[in-house]
C-alpha cells in the first residue's frame, strides 16, 4: 500500500485505520483513510471497493451506533450485520447513501421524502388566502395523507374504482341465461343471483340488449340488497306464478346488483382466486370529489399566489422557486403586486421567512440536477440514481457535523453537465465538517477527490487487496492500477482502435411521440448501427426508449417485444395505487422485416431469495447437473439430474433445505445467518457430495468464480457459452452460485444480456438498454461496448441511453435530447454522428462529447 508522507492517514486522530478486513474477497486489508476529505473508492467492478466502503466501514460504524439503541428498539430497525474485521479505529457514526430502492408507494413522494412538502403546507396555512368566513387550517389539513387533509371519497388517493359496463357486460346480445353479465360468479352463487333476477320479474332469456334500460341499470348498479324468494326447479312462467300468488319459497336470497357484488369480492373475500378475478373487471378513475386532487374541498380552496396547493405540488420544482421569488419581493403583499390587496405586517413576514426557508430546500435538489421533478413525483416512479441524490440533498440540509458520508456512485444516471454541482456539494459537505467516503466510476468526479484508495487489481479473488492508497496524483506510479491507464491522459493507451462509423442500412422513423414530457417529437434510427441517446437527466431519454420506441413498434410494424426476464411484477398490483395508464402515441415506420424482435434489458433484478443465483437464471446449471449425473458413480447409484439441485429434497441438505445458511436469532441484536452445521454451507446432503466431477463436488463448481469455471470446463461445448456471455459483458468475477439478491441492478442487467447473447443471432433484433454500463468501470465498460458492437456487426441495432461520454463518442449515431429537463426538455437538440454532435451549439451534451472524442483520437 502506498500513501502520501505527511498525508492526514499518517497523522493519528485524522484517520479511520480499518485492519484485517475480509469481508466478501477482501484478502485481510489494512488501510489507512483520511478523514475531513473526499474519498473516492476505485477499481474495476467486482474488485472489493463496496466490500470495504460499506460492507466494512459503514457496517461498523452501524454497529457501534445499535449498541447505543434501547434494546427494544433494535428489534424494529433494519441491521446490516457484523463485519468481518479486526479492527476500526478512528471511526465517527456514519450515514450510507446506497443505491437501492426501499418500498414506497402511491403516498411517498419528492415533497414528502425531501421535507419539502412540509413547508409548502405551513406556508399555504399560514399566509394562504382562504374564502371569506373560512376558518384557518393547520399544516396537516394540506396532506392527502393524514385523515384531516385526504378526501373523505378517495381517502388521499386521487382515484376512485369502477365498474365499467362494457366490462361487466362485453356482449350485450347474449342473454342472462347465456351468462351476459360476466362479472357475476359462474358457479352455484350466479345461479342464485340469476334465479332472483327472474323473482323479480327480469326474462333471463332474451338478449340483454332487448331488456328495459331501467331494468338493466338496476341489475347493475343497485346498491339495495334485497331478499328475494328463490324457487328451486320452477320454470321462469312457473316461478312468476308463484311470486304472485304468495307461495313459500324454496329459501330466500339476498341480491347483489353486478358493479356492487364485483367491490364487495375485490375488498373482502378470502379467495386470492376470486378477488384476482374481481380485478379484471375493475378499473381506477379520478375521484369525482376532489377530481383527483386527493384533497378535502376546504384545503383545495385555498390558494397562493393564485394556484391551489396540488397545483404548486405539481410544478417542476425550479418553477417552484421562480413562483417563490416574487414573494421576497420588497412591494410583495401590497395592492401593487397583489389582487388580494394589501397584507398585513405579520403576514408578509411570515411568507418572507417561510419562502425563504423552501428556497434553501429546494436549492440543493435543483444543483443536483433534479430541478425537473416535481414533489407530486411519487418516490418509487424515480431511479436508483434520483433517489440517491434526492437524500443527498436532504443530508445537506440537516447541516450535520462531524459525520461519514458513504455514498455508492453518486453521478449515477447523471449527465456530465450536473457533475459540477454534485462535487460542489459533496464538497460543501467536507467544508462543513464531515468526511465523504465515494464508491465512483465517473473519472471526472473521481479527479476531484482529496485521496483514493484502489482496489484490485483485478475482480473476485483476483482483487480484495489496497493497490493504492493516497493522494491522487501518487496513482500514476501504481503498476498494478487499472484505473490510473484510464485517469490519466499520459498513462499507457486503453482506447480501442478507431472503427468507422456505420451509416445503417435503412432507417427506422418514429413520428409525432408523445408521452410523459415528449411532445410530438419525430425520430429517426439507423438500422444495423449502434445508436447513443444521451441528454440531462429528465429530458425523455428513458421515456423514448423503454416506451416509445418498443409501443409504437409493437403497435405499427408488429414487432415481437420482449423483456429479457426479470423479478415478475405482483400481479395483484392495487390499480388504484398504479394510477392511470400512460399511453404513447405516434407513428412508427420502417421495413417491417428488418427488425422482428425488440428485446428489452432492464435492471430489474433477476429474484430476490437466495435460491435464484447466476447458474441457474442462465441455464448453465442445467447442463452442470447433467454433467455430475453422467459420471460413473452417480450412473450406478442411479442418480438422475435433479439429484443435484438443492431446491429438491432428494439432493439437498436437510437441515438448511437447500439454504446453506441457518437464522440465528439473537433476541436484541441482528439475525444472524451462520453456515449450517450439517452441509458446512454447501446446500447439499453428504451422499450427493460424494460425487465428484474432475475431483470437485457440484458445491465446489457454485463455488467457482465464472472465469475459473470457464478454465475448468474448458473442453465442454455445452458450457462453455454460458461462460463466454458472461465474460463477454465483464462478469468474470462473480461466482456461479452467487444469490441473486447480491447483485447490483447493473450486474443483474449483465447477467440478463448474456443470457441473450447465447442466442442465435439472425440479425433482425434491436436491443434496447437503459445505461448498460451504469456501475462498471472503464475497463469492463470497454469490453462490454465491445461486444455490443459485434452484436451490430451480426446485423443486429443496438440503441442505448448513455451519459458516459467515452462510450458515446464510440456510437455510430447519437440522439440528443433536451435541452433541459421536464417540462423544458423532451425535444430533439442534435442528431447525427458524435463529431456532428460535438459541434452543436445548442447541445448541454456537446462540449463533454468534443473532449471524450479528442482523447479518443
Amino acid at each position: 500500500m502506498n500513501h502520501t508522507d505527511g498525508s492526514p492517514a499518517t497523522t493519528g486522530s485524522g484517520r479511520v485505520r480499518v485492519r484485517g478486513a475480509r469481508e466478501h474477497n477482501l484478502q485481510s486489508v489494512d488501510v489507512d483513510i483520511p478523514r475531513d476529505a473526499l474519498v473516492a473508492f476505485t477499481g474495476v467492478s467486482g474488485s472489493g471497493k463496496s466490500s470495504l466502503a460499506f460492507g466494512t466501514v459503514y457496517a461498523e460504524a452501524q454497529r457501534r451506533f445499535f449498541e447505543s439503541v434501547a434494546p427494544y428498539a433494535r428489534r424494529l430497525i433494519d441491521q446490516v450485520g457484523v463485519p468481518d474485521v479486526d479492527s476500526i479505529d478512528g471511526l465517527p457514526p456514519a450515514v450510507a447513501l446506497p443505491q437501492r430502492r426501499t418500498s414506497g408507494t402511491a403516498r411517498s413522494t419528492v415533497g414528502s421524502a425531501s421535507t419539502v412538502a412540509n413547508v409548502v403546507r405551513m406556508l399555504f396555512s399560514r399566509v394562504g388566502t382562504y374564502p371569506a368566513g373560512a376558518p384557518m387550517l393547520f399544516a396537516e389539513d394540506f396532506s392527502a395523507n393524514t385523515v384531516q387533509g385526504a378526501c373523505p371519497e378517495c381517502h388521499g388517493l386521487g382515484r376512485v374504482y369502477d365498474v365499467p359496463e362494457d366490462l361487466m357486460v362485453p356482449d350485450d346480445s347474449l342473454s342472462i341465461r347465456e351468462k351476459a353479465l360476466a362479472a357475476w360468479p359462474t358457479a352455484w352463487h350466479g345461479k342464485q343471483l340469476q334465479d332472483s333476477l327472474v323473482s323479480l320479474g327480469y326474462d333471463i332469456d332474451v338478449p340483454w340488449r332487448d331488456l328495459p334500460a331501467d331494468q338493466r341499470n338496476w341489475a347493475l348498479y343497485t346498491q339495495e340488497s334485497p331478499q328475494v324468494p328463490i324457487f328451486r326447479d320452477l320454470s321462469p312462467r312457473d316461478v312468476r306464478k308463484a311470486v304472485a300468488s304468495g307461495a313459500e319459497p324454496s329459501y330466500m336470497s339476498t341480491f347483489l346488483g353486478v358493479k356492487r357484488y364485483v367491490l364487495d369480492t375485490f375488498a373482502s373475500s378470502k379467495s386470492a382466486r376470486m378477488r384476482e378475478k374481481a380485478a379484471g373487471f375493475l378499473v381506477s378513475v379520478r375521484c369525482p370529489t376532489c377530481g383527483g386532487k386527493r384533497l378535502k374541498p376546504d384545503a383545495l380552496a385555498v390558494t397562493f399566489e393564485g394556484r391551489d396547493i396540488t397545483e404548486v405540488s405539481s410544478m417542476p420544482l425550479e418553477e417552484v422557486t421562480r413562483l417563490m421569488e416574487r414573494v421576497l419581493l420588497p412591494d410583495w403583499g401590497t395592492s401593487r403586486l397583489s389582487s388580494e390587496g394589501d397584507l398585513p405586517p405579520e403576514k408578509r413576514l411570515a411568507a418572507q421567512r417561510l419562502v425563504s426557508e423552501l428556497r434553501g430546500r429546494l436549492s440543493p435538489l435543483i444543483d443536483l440536477g433534479l430541478g425537473y421533478l416535481t414533489l407530486d413525483r411519487t418516490t418509487p416512479t424515480l431511479s436508483s440514481g434520483e433517489l440517491q441524490r434526492m437524500r443527498l440533498a436532504t443530508q445537506v440540509l440537516s447541516r450535520l457535523f462531524g459525520v461519514v458520508f458513504v455514498l455508492d456512485e453518486p453521478s449515477a444516471g447523471l449527465h456530465p453537465a450536473d457533475t459540477e454541482a454534485l462535487v460542489g456539494i459533496l464538497k460543501s459537505l467536507r467544508d462543513s465538517g464531515n468526511t465523504v467516503f465515494y464508491v465512483e466510476h465517473s473519472l471526472d468526479v473521481i479527479r476531484e477527490a482529496d485521496w483514493i484508495v484502489d482496489i484490485g487489481p483485478g475482480a473476485g479473488i483476483a482483487g480484495g487487496t489496497v493497490v493504492y492508497s493516497g493522494e491522487i496524483e501518487g496513482l500514476r506510479s501504481a503498476k498494478d492500477s487499472v484505473t490510473r491507464r484510464y485517469l490519466f491522459d499520459d498513462s499507457d493507451p486503453v482506447a480501442a482502435p478507431l472503427r468507422q462509423r456505420r451509416p445503417g442500412d435503412t432507417r427506422l422513423v418514429l413520428s409525432d411521440v408523445t408521452r410523459n414530457n415528449l411532445s410530438d417529437v419525430s425520430v429517426s434510427f439507423p438500422l444495423g448501427a449502434f445508436t447513443a441517446i444521451t441528454g440531462v437527466s429528465g429530458s425523455g431519454k428513458s421515456t423514448l426508449l423503454n416506451h416509445g420506441i418498443p409501443d409504437l413498434l409493437a403497435r405499427d410494424l408488429a414487432s415481437a417485444t420482449e423483456e429479457v426476464e426479470g423479478e415478475a411484477e405482483s400481479a395483484a398490483e392495487d390499480p388504484l395505487l398504479s394510477g392511470s395508464p400512460t399511453t404513447t402515441s405516434g407513428r412508427a415506420s420502417g421495413p417491417a422485416d428488418r427488425v422482428r424482435r425488440v428485446v428489452q434489458v432492464t435492471q430489474k433484478p433477476i429474484g430476490r431469495t437466495p435460491r435464484s443465483n447466476v447458474a441457474t437464471y442462465t441455464g448453465v446449471f442445467d447442463q452442470i447437473r447433467r454433467r455430475f449425473a453422467a459420471t460413473p458413480e452417480a450412473r450406478q447409484r442411479h442418480y438422475g439430474a435433479s439429484r443435484f439441485s438443492f431446491n429438491l429434497p432428494s439432493g439437498r441438505c436437510p437441515v438448511c433445505r437447500g439454504e446453506g445458511m441457518i437464522e440465528v436469532e439473537l433476541l436484541f441484536l441482528p439475525t444472524v445467518h451462520a453456515p449450517c452445521t450439517a452441509c458446512a454451507g454447501t446446500r447439499y446432503n453428504a451422499e450427493t457430495l460424494e460425487i465428484r466431477l474432475n475431483g470437485m463436488t457440484v458445491a465446489d463448481v457454485l463455488a467457482l468464480s465464472v472465469s475459473r469455471a470457464r478454465e475448468f470446463f474448458d473442453e465442454d461445448t455445452d458450457v462453455v457459452p454460458h461462460l463466454d456471455a458472461l465474460l463477454d459483458v465483464g462478469l468474470g468475477y462473480i461466482s456461479l452460485g452467487q444469490s441473486a439478491t447480491e447483485l447490483s441492478g447493473g450486474e443483474a442487467q449483465r447477467v440478463k444480456l448474456a443470457s441473450e447473447l447465447r442466442r442465435a443471432q439472425r440479425g433482425d433484433t434491436l436491443y434496447l438498454l437503459d445505461e448498460p454500463t451504469s456501475g462498471l468501470h472503464p475497463a469492463d465498460s470497454d469490453r462490454l461496448i465491445g461486444h455490443l458492437q459485434r452484436l451490430v456487426d451480426g446485423g443486429n441495432t443496438v440503441i442505448v441511453v448513455e451519459h458516459d461520454m467515452r462510450v458515446v463518442a464510440e456510437a455510430d449515431w447519437v440522439i440528443d435530447l433536451g435541452p433541459g429537463a421536464g417540462d423544458a426538455g423532451g425535444q430533439i437538440v442534435a442528431e447525427g454522428t458524435p463529431e456532428a454532435v460535438a459541434g452543436s451549439a445548442e447541445s448541454r451534451t456537446a462540449p463533454f462529447l468534443k473532449t471524450a472524442l479528442e482523447r479518443r483520437s
